[in-house]
């Protein structure tokens, strides 16, 4: 099947992404309205999840069950995909403006308003039919993100700190992931999703400096406008602060010794982040930000290792 043209390929995909190579034509609008072509999203709003379940297997002294991660995994590929439907219906006239998103399937017109609907909701009842196999605790969260998630798009409008809210909102299956496991919410829960809100917030002002002479002009606010050229030390700030919640997430877990070394690579990843971020350098601010898939993955295995000598390096517990 022939490739899309270099013209086709959206600006923040990947040359070489499975989609433009692969996928046939009819089925490239629909797959690109999910996100499918941009997967580092899928990743990042997995993750949490990914680590809300290892830190509770760890505190009891065992490994992540691989079919709940891969319910995770399905389920917040899903959701990612319905909610950027989602985005998109909502945002359609303001993606018009900016350059990097006026080649939406939405903004472009390749989709209807109408066709993007029907996207969202058969997206919506497949991640459903996942959700309903968790616990009661864990359903009753995955239906409260909903909350968050309508709220996302508008925020951009009401507030500079559109990121503090896309953390909230992806950082929510900490929380699900730890309750699908337990029953129930903890303090290193809680620890994990508020680290994760930081964590989140300091690489969507990354990726928002793709856009900052194009949300200028469309008034679309962001943490990346406001800040200015602070905005490599405020995500220095807001990477310490996930760091250290990490930390202290783990120590009220009682995790192990091998927590503090694997940690020290999350944290390694995000300072070097923060410390090549050139606000004058949008491809690069987009190289940064794929680097968090692999910081999120670094901080499972962490929580995932924590396992072994519980109790040698953590604290006292709750």
């Amino acid at each position: 099947m022939p490739e899309t043209p270099k013209s086709e390929i959206l600006p923040d995909a990947r040359p070489d992404n499975w989609v433009d190579r692969f996928a046939p034509e009819g089925l490239r609008p629909w797959l690109k309205l999910g996100r499918f072509d941009r997967p580092t999203g899928i990743w990042l709003l997995m993750l949490p999840g990914w680590q809300g379940a290892a830190l509770a297997a760890s505190m009891a002294g065992r490994w992540p069950d691989l079919v709940l991660l891969a319910k995770i995994f399905v389920g917040a590929a899903l959701m990612r995909a319905a909610g950027c439907a989602y985005n998109d219906i909502i945002d359609r006239d303001l993606d018009t403006k900016v350059a990097r998103t006026a080649g939406r399937p939405v903004a472009s017109g390749r989709i209807s308003v109408r066709q993007a609907v029907v996207f969202l909701v058969v997206c919506s009842l497949a991640a459903a039919a996942i959700l309903f196999t968790l616990p009661p605790l864990a359903i009753g969260l995955g239906v409260g993100s909903l909350l968050l998630v309508a709220a996302y798009p508008f925020m951009k409008r009401i507030t500079w700190w559109p990121q503090a809210w896309l953390g909230l909102t992806f950082n929510w299956g900490a929380l699900l992931g730890f309750a699908a496991v337990t029953g129930e919410i903890g303090l290193p829960a809680v620890l994990l999703y508020l680290g994760g809100v930081f964590w989140t917030l300091g690489y969507d002002t990354i990726y928002a400096v793709q856009d900052l002479e194009d949300d200028a002009l469309a008034g679309i606010r962001s943490s990346a406008r406001r800040l200015g050229r602070s905005a490599p030390k405020a995500v220095l700030g807001a990477y310490i602060l996930a760091f250290l919640l990490a930390l202290a997430c783990a120590f009220t877990a009682r995790l192990g010794p091998l927590f503090p070394p694997l940690a020290a690579g999350y944290g390694l990843i995000l300072s070097r982040q923060a410390a090549r971020l050139d606000m004058d350098d949008p491809a690069g601010a987009l190289t940064l930000f794929r680097a968090n898939a692999l910081a999120g993955l670094v901080l499972f295995a962490a929580l995932a290792a924590g396992q072994f000598g519980q109790g040698l390096w953590g604290g006292g517990g709750l």
